[in-house]
This record gives structure tokens, C-alpha cells and sequence, in this order.
């Protein structure tokens, strides 16, 4: 058995809102989000694109025909408020059946609906059913790379009103431009976070540019390495993509901040 895991709320945030050219959520086989909750609490309002937990006559859980549980790689399960792995409740129920199918872990809400909701009301829904054109035309929203508190994103979701509404964010760093000063830009960001404003960082296509500017804000005001920094980016954003030029300036940048190069950036990951 593969095990069970937690997943925290900006974590699957993030998985929602994962795209290349179309959202990720429209591909079959991504993400299976299981809402182990009673139908009426499901049906009233649940996280975008979750179906409600079926149960047989003796309450275990029905896995759904749809899902290839042994190929899907990302499963995550809910309930109302669960906090530990050790608790008991629905979702805990329903993946340990799952998890008896499945490779890989399966993952469970830390903290349920309940916080989940709380942090991203804009991300539930009493919607039911998706065909693939709706999958296909949702708006994903920018990546939050610090909780609250930083986002990273393309200039479409920079320039959507009620994207900035949704994230109550307080300012937008715009790195499109090529001659963009990058100490400036990293004592502008930290001056709005400092005064617990939330920022999106974000470039044209927001895969390259604004990617290797926030790696460098984490690396110049929370001291990580630049595999530290390159590994949080990717976690969140996973078709990020700095050019060659960039990760060769930030490892320089890395030697300013840090006093030595701890990345050997000749390595494939980079």
C-alpha cells in the first residue's frame, strides 16, 4: 500500500490551478478530489471540480469507475475539518480503501472544507457536473508561492479584476520588461510583504522571467540556496521554466547573498 499523506490547503490550491496552455483540471487522468463529506453539505457547496464520497451498505467506500486509481498519481480526499492522519472520520475511511489501489500516496485536506474554504471562498462552488469545454475554459489563478502573501503569475491573470479582487492583493510587480532592475524590484516586493500586503510577481507568460525573479526574492530576503528556491518554484508551479541566462545570474546571485555557490546548476534539474 502506498500510504497516506497530508496535503495542505495551499498545496492543492496550487494543483487547481496548475495550466500549460489549457487548465490542467480539463486532463482525465490529473487529480481526483474526493469530498467524503454528506451529500447535503456537498451538494450545498464543495472545492471546485470535487465529487461526493459513495458508500456501499456496509459504509465503505465505492471507488468511482471513471478513476484508474493504479495510474492516478495526485488523489486527495476531504472531509469536514480533519487535522491529523491518527483522527477517524470520513475522509481517513475513505483513504485507506483507496490507498489499497493506489502507487502512490494518497493525499488528505489538512484541516478539510472548513479551512480550505475559509482561505479560497472564491474556489467553491455547488456546481456538480463539468463537461470539457467548461474544464477547459475555467481561469486558473496566479500560483501562491508564500500563503497570504506572495503570488506568481502572467500578465492575463495580472490584468483580471476579479482575480486581484478574489486574492485581495495589495500590488503587482510587473518583471516583463527586460531591462528591469532586479535589486529594485526585490526591495519593492519586500517592503509590501514587510507591511503584510499581499504581491504578484508576475511576466508576460509567467513561466521564465517571473520565476527567476521570485527564486531570487526568496533566495535575497529568506536566505534559501538556489536548489532551495528552485525546488519551492517548482513545487508550486510545475511547468516553470527559466532560460539558461537567468539561472546562470542567479546562481551569481546566489554567491552574492549566500557567500558561496551551493548549487552545482550544471546538474540536468537545472
Amino acid at each position: 500500500m502506498a500510504g497516506k499523506v497530508f496535503c495542505e490547503a495551499t498545496k492543492l490550491y496550487n494543483i487547481l490551478n496548475q495550466y500549460t496552455f489549457l487548465p490542467r483540471l480539463a486532463e482525465s487522468n490529473y487529480l481526483c478530489l474526493i469530498d467524503a463529506r454528506a451529500a447535503e453539505s456537498y451538494n450545498f457547496s464543495h472545492i471546485i471540480t470535487a465529487r461526493n464520497a459513495k458508500w456501499d451498505s456496509d459504509g465503505k467506500f465505492i471507488i468511482p469507475l471513471d478513476v484508474e486509481v493504479e495510474s492516478m498519481r495526485c488523489i486527495i480526499v476531504y472531509d469536514s475539518s480533519t487535522h491529523s492522519l491518527s483522527d477517524s472520520g470520513p475522509a481517513i475511511d475513505c483513504a485507506d480503501s483507496i490507498e489499497k489501489s493506489s502507487q502512490f500516496p494518497v493525499q488528505i485536506l489538512s484541516g478539510g472544507y472548513e479551512k480550505f474554504s475559509a482561505l479560497y471562498p472564491f474556489l467553491r462552488t455547488p456546481k456538480i457536473l463539468y463537461n470539457i469545454r467548461e474544464l477547459e475554459s475555467l481561469n486558473p489563478y496566479p500560483v501562491e508561492i508564500l500563503p497570504g502573501k506572495l503570488y506568481m503569475g502572467d500578465y492575463r491573470q495580472a490584468t483580471n479584476l476579479q482575480i486581484l479582487k478574489d486574492l485581495k492583493l495589495n500590488a503587482l510587480v510587473n518583471v516583463s520588461d527586460e531591462c528591469i532592475m532586479i535589486v529594485g524590484v526585490l526591495n519593492i516586493s519586500g517592503s509590501h510583504l514587510n507591511n503584510s500586503s499581499s504581491v504578484l510577481i508576475f511576466s508576460t507568460l509567467g513561466v521564465s522571467r517571473c520565476c527567476a525573479v521570485t527564486m531570487a526574492y526568496l533566495m535575497y530576503h529568506l536566505k534559501y540556496t538556489l536548489k532551495e528556491a528552485w525546488n519551492h518554484i517548482q513545487q508550486c508551479k510545475a511547468n516553470m521554466k527559466p532560460n539558461r541566462g537567468f539561472v546562470q545570474q542567479l546562481s551569481d546571485w546566489e554567491l552574492q547573498t549566500l557567500g558561496k555557490r551551493v548549487t552545482d546548476i550544471s546538474e540536468p534539474n537545472y
